[in-house]
């Protein structure tokens, strides 16, 4: 039971972590810089613990940055404020994503310019025989070490950390929570 408990927190934290240091402060507002080679490390790490919700640092970096400029509008690629439901929205969000990950969108320079961009590794990591493999090592996981049934109900959560995550944060910090000072959109600060 200890193994897997360790196991999915280890995945939800360092998945989380990987999310906001690599695809969100660096991929979408260049909060810091690095060089290509600690780049492409960073690509792999990623891979390694976003596992099968493995996230483009390009299609994720593209699209926040769309965010950030349309937030709130009709164009923003995932506000709760032109969708109905959660599940509306994140529907809405894995198209766009999709579309920008496979090029079938092509944003504003603005939008694109300095985004990281390892176009044959994206391809391997969001492939379906990447994800199958992750997929196939969270069960064999379970398979292993979940021998109370409860604990069964976690696996799902592996195959669906990113949408987890990013509902959380786009749905719920833009619904509730808190501000420190008056904004033009709906972001708030969300407890951890």
């Amino acid at each position: 039971m200890k193994v897997i408990l360790i196991f999915f927190v280890a995945h939800w934290y360092l998945s989380l972590f990987f999310q906001t240091f690599f695809l969100h402060r660096y991929a979408a507002h260049k909060a810091f810089t690095m060089n290509k080679f600690t780049e492409k490390v960073f690509y792999v790490l990623t891979w390694i613990f976003q596992g099968s919700n493995y996230l483009s640092p390009y299609g994720y970096g593209v699209m926040h940055r769309m965010h950030h400029a349309f937030a709130d509008t009709e164009n923003d690629p995932h506000s709760p404020k032109y969708d109905e439901t959660i599940w509306n929205m994140m529907w809405k969000t894995k198209t766009i994503y999709s579309d920008i990950s496979n090029k079938r969108f092509i944003a504003e320079e603005r939008f694109t310019k300095g985004v990281p961009d390892w176009v044959a590794f994206d391809k391997f990591a969001r492939s379906w025989p990447s994800r199958i493999l992750w997929a196939a090592f969270y069960v064999a996981m379970y398979v292993q070490f979940a021998h109370v049934w409860w604990l069964w109900l976690l696996l799902p959560i592996h195959f669906l950390m990113s949408p987890v995550h990013g509902a959380i944060i786009n749905w719920f910090a833009h619904k509730y929570g808190y501000r420190n000072f008056p904004v033009g959109d709906t972001s708030r600060n969300f407890l951890p």
